[in-house]
């Protein structure tokens, strides 16, 4: 691992700290139990809290929870005076989250593969399309989003 590498891991976990203890205090405040896990993941700190009772934390579609990560990544920026790009999910639900994306994006691949014909999907939060992406560049497809949000969305188009 190089010099440059190893700064930009402590920064990370340091980030990772300092959002988890903005958390807790949070879960403090608000007399909630979770256990929260740090790690860094494509290139990202990555908290995930875990435990209690947190499905009103996430919301209706992640909203509440992506307000939560504004504000963890907020918290974050105040102390280190540097940007951050952290990831929080709650509860699970990005992973699963994640999960229903690759797989919704497995089956329009083959539907684009059969019908040589592009297909555009519903409108996606930056998170949802990043995964539809990834999934689609795996598979050896093409994919693009359009539009502004919050109707930015996913074309899926034949290689």
């Amino acid at each position: 691992m190089s010099e440059n590498e190893k700064s930009r891991a402590t920064q990370l976990e340091d980030e990772g700290d300092i959002a988890a203890d903005y958390l807790e205090g949070l879960l403090d405040i608000a007399d909630l139990d979770g256990d929260i896990e740090i790690g860094i993941e494509n290139d990202r700190a990555h908290l995930v809290v875990e435990g209690g009772e947190l499905s009103h934390l996430v919301g209706r579609d992640g909203e509440v929870l992506d307000a939560l990560q504004e504000l963890t990544r907020l918290a974050v920026q105040t102390s280190t005076g540097e940007r951050s790009r952290l990831m929080l999910d709650l509860g699970g639900f990005r992973a699963d989250k994640r999960n229903t994306l690759a797989k919704l994006a497995e089956e329009i691949a083959d539907e684009v593969k059969s019908s040589g014909q592009a297909i555009k999907l519903a409108p996606m939060n930056a998170f949802e399309r990043k995964i539809v992406h990834d999934t689609i560049q795996k598979i050896g497809l093409k994919s693009e989003s359009e539009g502004e949000d919050p109707d930015r969305c996913v074309v899926v188009m034949p290689s």
